[in-house]
């Protein structure tokens, strides 16, 4: 008796990606990488200015919903991007810097969506401004850690308070792009 073949019509790859969302990845971190070459240094303010990168990535995150490990590989994908000398000052610290703050992305993406699957407003506002404010916070801090403890040999609880400013306006100005850019990105994407 022959056995069937089942030929799968899935546009989905072996890691779980549809082809759509690997597309969408791609773009995300793209424009993230153009915006903070041209747009970022228009929009600071005190010393604080939108991080498109983590912001993008974050968005991605957010659409796609991959595996935790997956937001980390797209973490580590940003990481390597931000070694172009002119989207980074500190060569290989973002590397682990946007490797903690897509896990922790990922992480939120899979606890929240849990949450609330029926409520579109906290799914296309809310959870978005929560989830990448959180998210760059750990990431600013990862990078403030490495550079200011690790590198610098300062104190934690210095490095805590010295970079507060900064991170916690970063986290906040990201969350205002990413929760506009959510619910106007998942209706194109239902297009």
């Amino acid at each position: 008796m022959a056995e069937k073949r089942v030929v799968s019509t899935s546009t989905e790859n072996q890691s779980g990606f549809a082809v759509r969302d690997l597309i969408l990845i791609a773009v995300l971190l793209a424009a993230g990488a153009v915006l903070k070459l041209t747009v970022s240094s228009f929009l600071s303010f005190a010393g604080m200015k939108p991080n498109f990168m983590i912001a993008m990535y974050c968005l991605a995150i957010i659409l796609t919903r991959p595996k935790v490990y997956q937001a980390g590989i797209i973490g580590l994908i940003t990481g390597l991007i931000s070694q172009i000398p002119l989207l980074n000052a500190t060569p290989l610290v973002n590397i682990g810097s946007e490797l903690v703050g897509a896990v922790v992305c990922g992480i939120l993406v899979a606890a929240l969506t849990k949450v609330a699957t029926e409520n579109k407003g906290l799914q296309n506002v809310v959870f978005p401004l929560i989830i990448t404010f959180v998210s760059t916070v750990f990431s600013g801090y990862t990078f403030a850690t490495i550079v200011g403890v690790g590198l610098s040999g300062l104190g934690l609880a210095e490095v805590l308070v010295m970079y507060a400013v900064m991170v916690l306006g970063t986290a906040s100005m990201n969350a205002v792009v990413a929760a506009i850019l959510t619910p106007i990105l998942r209706s194109v994407l239902k297009r």
